[in-house]
C-alpha cells in the first residue's frame, strides 16, 4: 500500500503556472506507475497524466498536452505535475494516484490502485 499526499495548488490567473507535487510512502513507490486526475465541481474524475515506475515514459491527456507536464523523483518518492497556461475550465481538485499498471496508458482506465486525498487548484480569468 502506498500513501499519497498531494500539495502546490492554490489559486492563479488564466495564463500563469502552478507545480504540484505528490508524496509518497512506502518502500515500494519506484516499481509503481503515477498519474493524475482531476475533477471540476459538477463533472466526473477525468485523467490527466500517468507516468512509469521508471519515468521513460508518459501519457497526457489531449486537453492538456503542450501545457502540462508530468516527471517523478523515485530518489525523494515524488511525482510532480507542472502546468502552464494554465485555463478557467482547468479549475478542478487534482488527485496524485499510484496504480500498478504497465503502461502510461493503462493508468487512465485501471480500477485498482491508492488515492491521494486532492489539492485544489482556481484559476480566474
Amino acid at each position: 500500500q502506498v500513501q499519497l499526499v498531494e500539495s502546490g495548488g492554490g489559486l492563479v490567473q488564466a495564463g500563469g503556472s502552478l507545480r504540484l507535487s505528490c508524496a509518497a510512502s512506502g518502500r515500494t513507490f519506484s516499481s509503481y506507475a503515477m498519474g493524475w486526475f482531476r475533477q471540476a465541481p459538477g463533472k466526473e474524475r477525468e485523467f490527466v497524466a500517468a507516468i512509469t515506475w521508471s519515468g521513460s515514459s508518459t501519457y497526457v491527456a489531449n486537453s492538456v498536452k503542450g501545457r502540462f507536464t508530468i516527471s517523478r523523483d523515485n530518489a525523494k518518492n515524488t511525482v510532480y505535475l507542472q502546468m502552464n497556461s494554465l485555463k478557467p475550465e482547468d479549475t478542478a481538485v487534482y488527485y496524485c494516484k499510484a496504480a500498478p499498471v504497465p503502461n502510461a496508458q493503462a493508468m487512465g482506465v485501471s480500477p485498482f490502485g491508492s488515492w491521494g486525498q486532492g489539492t485544489q487548484v482556481t484559476v480566474s480569468s
